[in-house]
């Protein structure tokens, strides 16, 4: 059995366990283990927080990255921000000797030390590259026939490319392919790669301006016909998910339901795990309509 070091993060536990319950039931299914990383702090955030402080920034991700480092294990993760923290301070490390004498020097205080003995990967990464959608094509109980699904990358999964390296960060196909292997149908929309609205702390800075750019990738996805919208990202999933409800409640009016799928609680469904389970009663927006049509 493959096993991980489950990075948390902040959102997954706190605003949708049922993401976390559902990746780890669902990669159980492949035999590969995901192990609590026990002490974690934020990772810390990227962009905003690494721009003011590099060196901070660089210290308080290489601590997260030792505790993994003492467990043996890779780190793997459910959320776009986590992985751009952990797995770009982690490329930094591994090519600047001199940075890395002076971020042990900081972590030396507390008894730490960076080895670059881990590695970072998306838990995407995992189901397309180690698990690859042919064998969960073969798990496959309930098929989404006729499901239209949206798929959104996310920013900080893709980009910078030179940093990332996961393929074509122009043209991907990674989730596309996971959601044909469910036996659903991805379909093309307009600005299919801009960002949701959410990071670079645009939702906490200038809401207005987020829910206007979450409000224009709905309408694309709505008007190509999907039924949902699936992200591998808990950020943008919350997005999605509140943003909604948030921009419904500017409106006064019930304009935007379109459902929120992560994408291991829609490869899930497929497989036979439990709805409830994966805590999809829980989201803002009703999944009901969604689940109707798959379990018609």
């Amino acid at each position: 059995m493959k096993k991980y070091a489950y990075f948390l993060g902040c959102l997954t536990p706190n605003r949708y366990p049922g993401i976390e319950a559902a990746t780890i039931d669902l990669l159980r299914m492949f035999d590969v283990e995901l192990d609590y990383m026990k002490g974690t702090s934020c990772c810390p955030a990227p962009g905003v927080f690494g721009s003011f402080d590099l060196e901070t920034w660089l210290t308080i991700a290489a601590r997260n990255i030792t505790i993994a480092e003492g467990m043996g294990r890779d780190i793997t993760l459910t959320c776009n921000g986590c992985f751009a923290t952990l797995q770009e301070a982690d490329h930094v490390l591994k090519h600047n000797r001199e940075l890395v004498k002076k971020i042990n020097g900081h972590l030396s205080k507390i008894g730490r030390e960076y080895k670059g003995t881990s590695n970072v990967l998306h838990v995407i990464e995992i189901l397309y590259n180690e698990i690859g959608p042919d064998r969960i094509s073969d798990m496959v109980v309930q098929p989404l026939d006729g499901v239209k699904v949206a798929c959104h990358y996310g920013c900080h999964f893709l980009k910078p490319s030179s940093v990332r390296q996961r393929g074509n960060s122009e043209n991907p196909t990674m989730l596309e392919e996971l959601v044909e292997a469910v036996g659903a149908t991805p379909v093309d929309y307009k600005d299919k790669k801009m960002c949701c609205g959410a990071g670079g702390g645009v939702r906490a800075g200038k809401i207005d301006v987020a829910l206007e750019m979450t409000r224009k990738k709905l309408d694309a996805m709505i008007e190509a016909g999907a039924d949902c919208v699936t992200t591998p990202c808990v950020f943008c999933h919350f997005q999605f998910d509140a943003g909604q409800t948030e921009i419904n409640s500017k409106l006064g009016a019930e304009k935007y339901k379109l459902p929120v799928v992560f994408i291991t609680q829609l490869i899930g469904l497929a497989l036979g795990l439990s709805p409830r389970r994966m805590g999809l009663h829980r989201q803002r927006i009703p999944v009901k309509p969604l689940l109707d049509k798959i379990f018609h």
